[in-house]
């Protein structure tokens, strides 16, 4: 497998219960990955059972073009039956991988979140067509399933989520008491995930309250200012990026999760992490109707027009006076995941798919 999401230590638990199920596993991780977020260092988290190959790669942080360094050499000495390209078919990093798995008889498959049907430029239309033609695919929603069917794939597919949640790790805890009605929300600082529609929505909520935002991106500074000139700055704080093993402690002094992306010609949300990690945790979630939100939240959560601030406000109204919602949602949430979002389903599903295409010899 080649992934550069798997240098976050708590994504490597698929890879361990995917090592589980009898299979020999070798993946290939960048030593860090830049982004409009900032720079992930590899975690070694969970590393039990499988072998985690660090490699170089060229052009860190250009999701586009970049691509491992040194590929070849780790194919001769592994000779794998099958290549799983954690990356979308228009990539530099998926055209070698599929190119490289044919050169040695391994069967390819790559996997995707694009929820739009998009055309790309000369070389990535190639790229494209070049895995739709020699790979199988895996779909992180039924929304990217769609748009790979609308551009023609006809390949072996199966609809898997890429990530789960390790649901002893990410569990419900005592909350942190403070007197305070506690917003959160976790991820990238960027104007498509529609942080200030939090700040603008809390702006009239009545009440003890107070957000806490974590993470960083390029609209941290605006988002300071926002809270400045809606008069609550004092109630809002900025908290830097924590590894990922400590996510369970700052699920645990929430009340409710937010998660308010807003659609843009190039992107719509393609799954939220963060809302299964906070179910599992037996937070509430709130989500926007953005691309696959509304799909994972379920009627686990609550939901609200995409840019509605109002509507967000109204949303979190009812759970700081409904307590009795806020605990339905939490044990709904902790349910919902249990039943679809775990490290152990994901890897099941995604075994069950690697012996399907190697049984029918599918390319």
């Amino acid at each position: 497998m080649l992934c550069k999401a798997c240098i976050v230590g708590i994504y490597q638990r698929k890879l361990e219960e995917i090592a589980r199920r009898g299979v020999e596993l070798t993946v290939a991780v960048p030593p860090s990955w830049r982004d409009r977020r900032g720079e992930t260092l590899l975690e070694p988290l969970h590393t039990q059972g499988y072998d985690l190959r660090v490699l170089p790669v060229r052009w860190n942080g250009n999701y586009h073009l970049y691509h491992f360094r040194g590929l070849g050499q780790l194919l001769e000495e592994t000779l794998p039956d099958l290549i799983h390209v954690d990356e979308e078919p228009y990539n530099l990093a998926t055209y070698l991988g599929i190119r490289q798995a044919l050169s040695v008889g391994a069967v390819p498959v790559f996997f995707t979140w694009q929820n739009l049907k998009r055309r790309y430029p000369f070389p990535f239309s190639w790229f494209e067509r070049f895995a739709y033609r020699n790979a199988s695919a895996i779909a992180g929603t039924k929304g990217a399933a769609s748009v790979l069917k609308a551009k023609g794939y006809r390949g072996e597919m199966a609809v898997i989520p890429q990530f789960g949640v390790d649901p002893e790790f990410f569990s419900p805890r005592l909350r942190d008491v403070g007197g305070e009605f506690v917003i959160g929300y976790a991820g990238g600082l960027l104007p498509e995930k529609g942080v200030d529609l939090i700040l603008k929505a809390a702006a009239g909520l009545p009440g003890n309250w107070a957000i806490r935002l974590l993470g960083d991106g390029e609209s941290k500074g605006n988002l300071v200012a926002l809270s400045q000139r809606l008069g609550i700055a004092d109630r809002v704080s900025f908290l830097e990026r924590i590894p990922s093993a400590r996510m369970p402690q700052f699920y645990s002094g929430l009340d409710v999760l937010v998660l308010p992306s807003r659609t843009t010609p190039s992107w719509k949300e393609q799954f939220g992490r963060v809302l299964v990690e906070a179910m599992s945790c037996g937070v509430p979630v709130v989500g926007s109707d953005s691309g696959a939100i509304p799909d994972v939240v379920g009627d686990a959560g609550l939901t609200f027009p995409e840019g509605d601030a109002d509507a967000l406000r109204e949303c979190l109204v009812r759970l700081v006076k409904d307590h009795a919602l806020r605990r339905a949602l939490s044990s709904q949430g902790r349910r919902r995941v249990l039943e679809r979002f775990t490290q152990a389903t994901v890897a099941e599903a995604t075994v069950a798919f690697y012996h399907d295409i190697l049984n029918q010899g599918a390319i």
